[in-house]
């Protein structure tokens, strides 16, 4: 199978097999131009949580796809999504990750534009005709923002599915069990965050999000240390015999339930934060809540929520791909709680850490050996004739097994062979 033709339509029915995967889809830059075509501008993509800006005044700026945007809140409160772009010359507005600012102002002619996007200001404007309106030229907002439990998604495209179909109600729930981690169901997102570059496919990030085959040879070094220092060996959570699930929750969306690693089970519920989540939530729920609050979760296509933080994973080029990884802090928590999570966090996915830099490594010699022609094809079968559909409709398999890295796959094909007449979520 010749998968190199140059300027043919690519055949994706052919690149994604139920088990495997070609390695074009990894390396070649005209399906990275049709992702940015097919899916980031035509599905829901995550933009930001609503605590990283908790101020009339604070922004964020970040990509979709290729197209900058900025995550706002006016000085009602109100959030907006808008794209970064002066509707003069076009120039971006804002050239900084983020921070306060009472008006945006272009560097190139001066305008200037409220927090809610309202063009405020126009240098010179006695030199513009008549009929110029400063209300025709206000910053264009985003045709689709919606949040859920803070989290805010966004789509270029007006006619896209509702998000709660994107989404689906076992992602919904997954959502709101980590807003209810905090006793007031709020989180704070205000402890900056870790941005980091590798020189790979943006897809390997997505596939290692709920992977648990790779922990065991990735992390060893971290995890020997963990036992050298207190006796606990965690290999045991990520082996072919462990109790631990993964589910594939619909539309390529999967989690990790972190509720039964041993080690989580058996610790006691006591102490101030434990009577603040069984005040609020009660016993039953509150203990579910706190044993599952290192689980992970994966919502397509760039959404990750690792315990202790979530990631937006943004595709620059077809081999460069960044990450930004945000601590996530609990409201109504007690302040010991919150600085043990940013410990924990900082352990294994700070630039110290003893964790996170293996997989960034691990991802760029992925995107090396994909140029290997010897064997083209990359393996994704294992646990492919073990997998269990639940009661609830999602489908479980054991830890190890391949299953997420499946429902991704098939997820990505769907919309990469979707027409207008014919769109995935139709």
């Amino acid at each position: 199978m010749d998968m190199n033709v140059i300027g043919e339509a690519i055949d994706y029915t052919a690149l994604i097999q139920p088990d495997r995967v070609h390695s074009r889809v990894y390396a070649d830059p005209a399906i990275f131009d049709e992702e940015m075509e097919k899916i980031f501008a035509r599905t829901w993509v995550f933009v930001g949580h609503d605590g990283e800006i908790p101020n009339p005044g604070e922004f964020r700026q970040r990509k979709i796809g290729r197209t900058p945007v900025l995550m706002v809140r006016d000085d009602e409160g109100q959030v907006h999504v808008m794209y970064n772009r002066c509707t003069h010359r076009g120039t971006a507005l804002c050239n900084t990750e983020g921070g306060t600012t009472r008006a945006f102002t272009c560097a190139y002619h001066g305008w200037r534009f409220r927090l809610d996007g309202r063009l405020a200001a126009v240098p010179y404007s006695d030199r513009y005709p008549a009929d110029f309106s400063k209300e025709d030229h206000n910053l264009a907002h985003l045709p689709r923002v919606e949040a859920r439990f803070g989290f805010r998604f966004a789509c270029l495209d007006a006619e896209v599915e509702p998000l709660d179909d994107h989404l689906g109600p076992l992602v919904l729930r997954e959502l709101a069990d980590v807003a209810a981690l905090s006793p007031e169901d709020e989180l704070i997102v205000t402890a900056g965050a870790h941005r980091t570059r590798f020189a790979g496919n943006w897809k390997f990030q997505n596939e290692n999000a709920i992977d648990g085959y790779h922990p065991n040879f990735s992390h060893r070094s971290y995890f020997d240390m963990i036992e050298q220092r207190t006796g606990y060996d965690a290999k045991v959570l990520a082996t072919s015999s462990a109790p631990q699930r993964v589910r594939h929750l619909g539309n390529g969306h999967c989690t990790w339930d972190s509720s039964s690693f041993q080690e989580v089970s058996r610790r006691p519920s006591t102490g101030p934060y434990a009577d603040a989540m069984f005040a609020r939530h009660g016993k039953e729920r509150g203990e579910a809540l706190m044993r599952k609050s290192g689980s992970h979760l994966y919502i397509f296509p760039n959404f990750i929520y690792v315990g202790t933080h979530f990631r937006i994973v943004t595709p620059i080029r077809v081999d460069e791909t960044e990450v930004q990884l945000f601590p996530i802090l609990l409201k109504g928590a007690p302040a010991e709680v919150n600085r043990l999570r940013l410990r924990q966090h900082e352990s294994f996915y700070g630039p110290a850490g003893g964790g996170n830099t293996d997989d960034l490594e691990v991802f760029v010699r992925g995107q090396t050996g994909v140029h290997a022609e010897g064997n083209p094809w990359v393996l994704i079968s294992r646990g492919i004739h073990l997998e269990e559909t639940l009661n609830d409709g999602s489908v479980s398999a054991q830890i190890t097994d391949e299953l997420t890295n499946r429902a991704i796959w098939q997820r990505w094909k769907d919309l990469m062979t979707a027409t207008d007449k014919n769109r995935a979520f139709a």
